[in-house]
């Protein structure tokens, strides 16, 4: 009877653990994806913001590696090394938990220090040149102007704020961009800092769902990990 039960056992655990080690990629390829699309603006991103997609490329590696420890400690029917597993998910469990409450804490203080950051960049725009490319690509890729719209430039409103009207038509340049009001047809109205905070939240969720499924996965891990190894040791 007990053959039997570890031999199922077994075999359920190494079915988890190869869903696991692509659970780890996953991690991987969903970091990848949400730090490739904030990670350009990082210049406005304060570490805090682009820390969460780094941990989940980090964690997804290790994930990795800990589901290759596991199939090994169920393929040699090791009480330690199947402790040593559960112990890890354990870990990992705690460290995702923990950088999640985080992620939440900060976000009410997010919109405050973003600005902050934004503007004392737009302030520097003459002054240094990467802050003019910084501005100059964050609007002309998400097609924003200033912070919190035109008027944050005053009387010094770059051409990356307009765009060719009509097709074929010419670009605006700085001095007709300078001149132009809220109203005009190729002047971007919206602030940046609108789309900076919309690009964050669609990555967060993306972190967010992506934490709660391996968060799943991770606890049933530690009570197969734990099932086998009272198994093992009962056997021995």
């Amino acid at each position: 009877m007990k053959g039997c039960e570890l031999n199922l056992i077994k075999t359920v655990l190494f079915v988890f653990n190869l869903v696991f080690a692509l659970s780890g990629l996953g991690l991987i390829i969903a970091g990848a994806v949400v730090l490739s699309d904030i990670g350009e603006f990082g210049h406005f991103l304060e570490g805090r913001i682009l820390a969460p997609p780094v941990v989940l490329i980090v964690a997804g590696v290790i994930v990795f590696l800990v589901a290759t420890l596991g199939c090994y400690g169920v393929i040699r029917e090791s009480y330690y090394m199947l402790m040593a597993f559960a112990l890890c998910l354990l870990v990992i469990f705690i460290v995702e938990f923990a950088v999640g409450i985080a992620a939440a804490t900060y976000k009410n203080e997010f919109r405050s220090a973003l600005r902050d950051v934004m503007m004392t960049s737009l302030n520097n725009y003459e002054k240094s040149k990467a802050d003019k490319v910084a501005w100059d690509n964050i609007q002309s890729r998400l097609e924003c102007c200033g912070v919190e719209g035109p008027n944050d430039w005053g009387d010094r409103r770059p051409a990356s704020c307009c765009f060719a009207p009509r097709d074929n038509a010419p670009t605006p340049n700085q001095d007709q961009c300078r001149k132009a009001q809220p109203n005009d047809e190729y002047l971007y109205s919206y602030g940046c800092i609108y789309e900076l905070e919309n690009k964050a939240e669609s990555g967060s969720k993306v972190l967010i769902g992506v934490g709660i499924g391996i968060a799943f996965i991770e606890i049933v891990g530690i009570i197969l990990a734990c099932w086998m190894a009272s198994v093992v040791k009962n056997k021995e």
